[in-house]
């Protein structure tokens, strides 16, 4: 499975405009709203909090990957959002985080969940990669980016 064969042009925000935490996961996970499958936004952040209780999933290097299981959903679900300013997201390197990617599963599927998180977790570990994301100039050029990075990986 390709980053991109879950994560749909229309799940990226060029320019997140929250401030903090609970904001910026309301965000990335409101872009859901443009898909087919009913969503309990509510209980969606409500799970990405409860993750976040757990341990800060800014990873450093200005990334975070929050990720949470959710009950009623039938697919993956990947959104990309970028903060050009940073936002402080406890991440533990405590530099702010600039690049989002939040993935949200379906309660049953572990296995899936982990292989995406790894996957993004390897194309991120790329600096020229990151450096790409930060000075995309568009949506379809952060797409793009991204695709060819999926590619690769």
């Amino acid at each position: 499975m390709k980053i991109t064969d879950i994560l749909r042009r229309e799940f990226i925000i060029e320019e997140l405009k929250s401030k903090n935490k609970k904001d910026i996961l309301a965000e990335l996970s409101g872009v859901f709203g443009k898909v087919d499958e009913i969503i309990d936004f509510a209980t969606m952040l409500n799970v990405l909090m409860e993750r976040e209780k757990l341990g800060s999933t800014a990873i450093g290097d200005g990334i975070a990957i929050p990720h949470g299981k959710m009950k009623g959903l039938r697919t993956l679900m990947l959104s990309f959002g970028r903060s050009k300013e940073g936002v402080d997201f406890n991440a533990m390197d405590g530099k702010p985080v600039h690049l989002f990617f939040l993935l949200m599963a379906p309660e049953d599927s572990a296995g899936q969940h982990l292989k995406v998180l790894a996957k993004l977790s390897r194309m991120l570990k790329d600096v020229t990669f990151r450096k790409k994301l930060m000075s995309a100039r568009s949506k379809d050029e952060l797409h793009k980016i991204i695709e060819e990075r999926t590619d690769v990986c």
